[in-house]
């Protein structure tokens, strides 16, 4: 049974990811942890968070906390009479990155899915500042950014980009052949050919990437680099609408880190309509 985390702060956005996450596990069996995190104060130190658990301040947060993910559940409930499928909360008086983190651990969690909000008003801003902190500092667990006002729909095709820097081992593969393997959608391997820049291990990588994703169907496709690396994924996605979903893997030297000199989360992400997967690389 897989075991999906949901970090809610209540907002439409944290419900359309839960909605989406059960959506694409309709026909597994899943159990749903539905996840709110609060602090009362702005410390960390254990010594003043354990003094701030006898206030009243904190009673009234824990409490209503626990009322608002009652109110989800009930709302979740209605909506799902899935058999192969069970929500529980989690209330948790922490930051969100420590709760997330923690609650990954020792709930064995597969997959995290958050919504993305704007941060400061500003609609233009893909991922709010919350997932991109997660995506940032957990990195031991796959993590789907979902676009707020993305409409479901089978991903056809995940796009997943690559330089090919790394020979990639099918445990690091794997949360997006899981997927793949939900509703039979194609992979497509996309490789930005720099002529300028050649990668060491990337003719190992290319032929290795084929014998790991022999039991999907999937394509891999190379494009001389014209433009800014995210400038192309964002092109490629907009004219193919089959792609459901795009997926990279994140590690220090990586394809990534180039996004995000590219300023991927501001300049581009945003601009990507379809949900996010983030894997990363287990060193």
């Amino acid at each position: 049974m897989l075991k999906i985390l949901l970090p809610t702060d209540f907002s439409d956005n944290a419900y359309h990811a839960l909605r989406y996450a059960v959506y694409l596990f309709e026909k597994e069996e899943c159990t749903f942890y539905i996840l709110n995190a609060f602090q009362t104060g702005a410390s960390n130190l254990e010594s003043k968070r354990n003094k701030a658990r006898n206030t009243r301040l904190f009673q009234i947060n824990k409490e209503g906390s626990e009322k608002k993910l009652k109110d989800v559940l009930t709302t979740v409930k209605l909506e799902n009479d899935n058999p192969k499928h069970v929500f529980k909360t989690l209330c948790i008086a922490d930051s969100l990155v420590n709760a997330i983190g923690q609650s990954v651990l020792d709930l064995n969690i597969y997959y995290i899915f958050m919504g993305t909000k704007g941060a400061s008003g500003l609609k233009s801003v893909f991922l709010g500042s919350n997932t991109v902190k997660i995506i940032s500092k957990i990195d031991f667990c796959p993590i789907v950014a979902v676009p707020a006002d993305y409409s479901f729909d089978i991903p056809d095709e995940i796009l997943f980009a690559t330089g090919f820097e790394h020979v990639y081992d099918k445990y690091e593969l794997h949360p997006m052949l899981v997927l793949s393997k939900l509703w039979d959608s194609k992979i497509r391997v996309l490789h930005l050919i720099d002529k300028e820049k050649k990668v060491m291990h990337q003719e190992t990588a290319k032929k290795v990437i084929a014998k790991r994703l022999n039991q999907v169907p999937y394509e891999i496709v190379e494009i001389d680099k014209k433009d800014k690396v995210s400038k192309e994924i964002v092109k490629l996605v907009e004219q193919n609408e089959d792609i459901g979903m795009v997926a990279m893997i994140d590690y220090w030297h990586s394809f990534m880190q180039k996004l995000t000199r590219e300023q991927v989360v501001k300049n581009v992400a945003f601009r990507i309509k379809v949900p996010f997967l983030v894997m990363h690389l287990l060193e």
